[in-house]
């Protein structure tokens, strides 16, 4: 499943900005806001999605989420034909209208495939396997980048239409031999509907955030974590093609993004394996100190790329920013999921991306607006300012790692 899903991912976003920038000429703000109305939609279904999970089938929601994507992709990149001739629709209103689908489709696999897959291996085993299944990632997005850059040279909506059919063939893969043994739909009380049984799991698994200070600090920097993350994930393509340039070298725009993705991606395999063998998972206070750092790599690469006047320079930074990011994303899978209780998995994990959602929602048209009215340099700077106070968040949980339950979520762009 994550080989098909970060192929996929890979496939799409590798040169999406070409999609995008060169063939639909979209702006930095409209670039924000097509995050913003997919990270509301998340906002929005995120709890609905998780407690369907929690309450009935994780299997039945994720298989469910890989259909309604890969009918969003397919629809986003038709826009570019769909919006010409007598359409009452334009090609950013088809757009808008697929990141609808993304959103939707993304909050029912979100939480509850890491609940599924927890529950089955048991949680000391499943530190081991997230790492694993993101070495088979990276190698899926290696073979994506290929496949975007060549299919994007062709044509540039190609790459969507591709990833779309990617995750309609995973959704059918998981129909014929996904498992669901362990986990037991919740039992529903005499007389009592559908919609009090999901208010009650909701309830269950607010009760849990309730219960954590940290937690709740938690979803409180997760909001400027998001709006960093969406600036920076929007946008750093966008300031390669204008505020900086290519060589001149006779490569096209797509081989560019390629070559960058791919050496991102051996970086990002190199790391993990070095991880892997190196990081303790059992330590709470050992990973508060990797996350420490990753944060702090990710926050001073940012600001280098926003800063940078040479190609060279900035490659190097997203370079950086993607290593970091890969050995993150198991590192916090595994920490999180360590501290939740099976009954409510999936709806707390919904809860954890609600917030960071909504930091999304809320500061990419922000950022955006920075862009537009000053410069995209000054929205990457900026992106790179809101990230300042989650150090601090970390080095508390290096300090107290017995208090250390929850902290932040650190999301990853495809």
């Amino acid at each position: 499943m994550k080989f098909m899903t970060a192929l996929a991912g890979s496939t799409i976003f590798t040169t999406y900005s070409v999609y995008y920038v060169a063939k639909l000429g979209f702006n930095p703000l409209q670039l924000m806001l097509i995050g913003t109305v997919l990270e509301l939609t998340v906002l929005v279904f995120e709890g609905i999605t998780g407690v369907v999970a929690d309450t009935y089938s994780r299997r039945v929601s994720v298989i469910l989420g890989m259909f309604i994507l890969g009918g969003g992709f397919t629809l986003e990149g038709s826009a570019v034909w769909l919006a010409g001739g007598t359409s009452p629709f334009s090609a950013y209103a088809l757009v808008l209208g697929a990141q609808l689908l993304f959103g939707l489709g993304w909050t029912f696999i979100s939480g509850a495939d890491t609940a599924w897959i927890v529950d089955e291996v048991g949680e000391e085993e499943a530190g081991s396997l997230f790492m694993r299944s993101k070495r088979l990632s990276l190698a899926a997005s290696l073979l994506g980048i290929g496949i975007s850059v060549g299919l994007s040279m062709l044509m540039p909506n190609l790459p969507y239409l591709a990833g779309g059919a990617i995750y309609f063939a995973a959704g059918l893969y998981l129909l014929r031999c996904m498992r669901e043994t362990k986990f037991q739909p919740r039992s529903r009380e005499p007389q009592a509907s559908h919609f009090r049984t999901m208010r009650n799991t909701w309830l269950e698994g607010a009760a849990v955030v309730r219960r954590s200070p940290l937690l709740i600090t938690m979803v409180f920097v997760t909001l400027l974590g998001g709006a960093s993350s969406e600036g920076y994930d929007r946008l750093w393509q966008v300031h390669l093609i204008n505020g900086i340039g290519f060589p001149d070298l006779p490569l096209s725009m797509a081989a560019w993004f390629g070559l960058i993705n791919a050496a991102s991606t051996l970086l990002g395999l190199i790391a993990v394996h070095f991880a892997e063998r190196r990081i303790d998972m059992g330590s709470e206070r050992k990973l508060n100190a990797v996350m420490l750092l990753l944060m702090a790599v990710r926050i001073a690469c940012i600001a280098v790329l926003a800063l940078s006047p040479s190609f060279g320079l900035a490659a190097s930074a997203v370079l950086v920013i993607g290593m970091a990011a890969s050995v993150a994303e198991p590192v916090y899978a595994s920490w999180l999921n360590r501290n939740l209780e099976s009954g409510s998995r999936a709806t707390v994990l919904s809860m954890v991306s609600q917030s960071d959602a909504l930091g999304q929602t809320a500061g990419g048209p922000v950022v955006g607006w920075i862009g537009s009215r000053f410069s995209i340099r000054a929205s990457l700077l900026a992106s790179s300012i809101l990230l300042l106070p989650l150090l601090a968040v970390f080095g508390r949980g290096t300090r107290r790692p017995v208090e250390s339950k929850l902290i932040m979520q650190y999301k990853v762009d495809e």
